[in-house]
């Protein structure tokens, strides 16, 4: 599976629909899915896009980020 969309060279992300089942890439730009041999499947509907801006919207209003400076631990190889 190339990480990479054959038809606009834009980055594919990852859609689990069921935890059995392989997940589905989707392009973001084409708003297509793939599966993992790199075929195309099918369009993404609009309220699969609804659910994917609602879901991103969500996230974006609850998470806080603390700033917080990541520490290397010390002592160990």
């Amino acid at each position: 599976m190339t990480l990479f969309c054959k038809q606009c060279n834009e980055r594919r992300l990852p859609i689990v629909f069921a935890k059995d089942k392989a997940p589905l890439w989707i392009c973001n730009k084409c708003e297509n899915f793939a599966d993992g041999e790199d075929v195309i499947i099918r369009e993404v509907t609009k309220e699969e896009r609804g659910e994917i801006e609602e879901k991103l919207e969500d996230f974006n209003n609850n998470t806080t980020l603390n700033g917080e400076k990541l520490k290397r631990r010390k002592g160990v190889n």
